[in-house]
């Protein structure tokens, strides 16, 4: 992405970064997902001195942690409809639905601050392909199922199936954004569902292991 000389130093050297780690990711570059990328962080920061919605404040650590960790995803979902579940500020979710604007997503917490975050970043971004709603995970009932579910605010991966286990098509999956796998004292996810995959995901400028744990209803007819 050619940088705009009127640009702040400091928003050049993130989206210098920025650009670097989607290159590395192997996701191409584009000005214009880019620049609402950029844009959403600024948001994003604004709103974490009043709200706490993060606890990374450095705008640096930001771009790697929450852009790139989240963008790391994209070559491991299949289908056009995904939920974020446990949104708080967003993440995986709005990454994605700007890197992928042509896929819907719907981004849902049950806090009501975070939601007010996330309608106004919905608003100001101009994201088109965002719902938000403000629900408990496991009170909500949409009308149709989703291809994949994606979170990485849920602990243990019984927990995650037992909240949003409702969410996907029979044909759909569960996403998991894990650390190190598999993790320690780690829950098998029960009788009902199976590990489909374990995507290792090499994150640039991350040296701590991040994982995609795929899983899925057994029985069910997945790639």
């Amino acid at each position: 992405m050619r940088h705009n000389a009127s640009e702040p130093p400091e928003r050049r050297g993130i989206s210098a970064l920025l650009g670097a780690g989607l290159e590395a990711l192997g996701l191409g570059r584009d000005a214009v997902r880019e620049r609402m990328l950029l844009d959403y962080l600024e948001l994003l920061s604004r709103w974490n001195r009043i709200y706490n919605l993060t606890a990374i404040s450095e705008r640096d650590a930001m771009v790697t942690r929450h852009l790139l960790d989240s963008l790391a995803v994209v070559p491991h979902l299949r289908g056009d409809s995904f939920a974020d579940v446990g949104s708080g500020a967003g993440l995986p979710g709005i990454p994605l639905a700007i890197w992928l604007a042509e896929r819907r997503f719907v981004l849902v917490d049950s806090s009501g601050r975070k939601v007010r975050f996330l309608r106004q970043a919905q608003i100001e971004l101009r994201l088109r392909n965002v719902e938000v709603v403000e629900s408990r995970i496991q009170d909500w009932r949409p009308a149709q199922g989703f291809d994949g579910v994606l979170s990485r605010a849920f602990a243990s991966l019984p927990e995650f199936i037992a909240m949003a286990g409702h969410l996907p098509t029979p044909e759909g999956a569960l996403y998991a954004l894990k650390g190190r796998w598999p993790e320690p004292g780690a829950e098998p996810p029960g009788a009902a569902h199976m590990i489909a995959a374990v995507h290792a995901l090499n994150i640039p400028g991350l040296a701590a292991p991040r994982h995609l744990v795929e899983i899925a209803p057994r029985g069910g007819q997945h790639p």
